[in-house]
């Protein structure tokens, strides 16, 4: 009789685990815009398991579904570490634009915005068709930033998420009445931080890629004229944990031939996908080989390149799997490192 019983628990637990594992990618979605972090967000999503293992017990399916009471579980867990770290803004979102001739200066104890891989919510994951990309946007992301914990939460369950006021309300431990409050504020203040729908505007993915090919050839040569070509006239360039940013073509091509005079005119480029947009790894030349310099994050609207959010941030390149260096011929050697 134990072992039968000890065999009934295990398949409940077994069950139970088998349940709630499809709900992990969009739990992770959902933690990111929360928090702004890649690596924040996966660790939330670590302990919102644990709690739900815990908890396991109190479900009542009677009251609740399974994906509402993990959302209920995620957001208190959200909020928590909202109360520790804060909001994550962008340099664009925190001080006025900067003349690309001045010195770089880096913002002191500022938690920035941190961009998400692809490869953390890969379409190739069934669980991640309930996921809209374009809410992932670093743009969107940032907007996000200028919200409430709270005013967050209602906005990203609502509009983004669809859940209904009422289970809205279950998820934030409040009324239906405090959420739709919560919702309109959101919404205001989102429309006052002027995010755009880019998407509509949005080339197809195979001239995005086009595009940024050609970019990235641009950026190999130090081809800061070709740069220029391709980008819109209000483009902007941010750069944390720099607090300096720039709008206009002029100030990013002025801005560039810094970076190449700087840094050099030799580079190999890696492509990589974040937030449901194009980006690379941009490798500058070192000795004999190339070292990791920076993760750039392209925005790409049917005029060009919109935003080049360029992050130089070893926990944001850890997120990424990004390797330290490549070696003569631009691969990864044996160590990770230029040689």
């Amino acid at each position: 009789m134990v072992a039968e019983e000890r065999a009934r628990v295990t398949t409940t637990e077994e069950g139970f685990e088998h349940r709630i594992a499809p709900f992990r990618t969009e739990l992770l979605a959902y933690c990111y815009r929360m928090l702004g972090s890649a690596h924040d967000a996966e660790d939330v999503v670590q302990d919102i398991y644990l709690r739900a293992w815990r908890a396991r017990e109190q479900y009542d399916e009677t009251r609740s579904s399974l994906r509402t009471w993990l959302y209920r579980i995620a957001t208190n867990a959200c909020l928590t570490a909202l109360d520790v770290r804060g909001r994550r803004p962008l340099p664009s979102g925190m001080v006025a634009a900067s003349d690309p001739r001045e010195p770089l200066v880096r913002g002191e104890n500022v938690a920035w915005l941190q961009p998400l891989p692809d490869s953390l919510v890969d379409a190739g994951d069934p669980a991640s068709a309930v996921i809209d990309r374009s809410s992932l946007r670093l743009a969107f992301a940032a907007a996000l930033q200028h919200l409430s914990a709270r005013q967050r939460g209602a906005l990203i369950l609502r509009d983004v998420l669809s859940f209904s006021a009422s289970e809205a309300a279950e998820i934030l431990g409040t009324t239906a009445v405090s959420v739709n409050s919560s919702l309109q504020r959101a919404r205001t203040r989102v429309k006052e931080v002027g995010i755009r729908q880019e998407r509509l505007s949005e080339p197809s993915a195979v001239e995005q890629r086009a595009l940024i090919d050609r970019y990235m050839k641009a950026f190999e040569r130090a081809d800061v004229e070709g740069l220029k070509r391709l980008l819109t006239k209000d483009v902007v360039m941010e750069m944390p944990p720099m607090i300096n940013w720039f709008a206009g073509r002029g100030n990013y091509g002025l801005f560039m031939e810094w970076v190449f005079a700087k840094s050099g005119t030799d580079w190999r480029l890696k492509p990589v996908g974040a937030n449901g947009q194009p980006g690379f790894a941009a490798y500058q030349r070192v000795g004999d080989g190339y070292a990791l310099h920076t993760l750039q994050i392209l925005t790409v609207t049917g005029e060009g390149i919109s935003r080049n959010s360029v992050f130089r941030d070893s926990e944001v390149f850890a997120v990424f799997g990004l390797t330290g260096g490549l070696d003569a011929n631009g691969m990864v050697n044996a160590r990770g490192r230029a040689s």
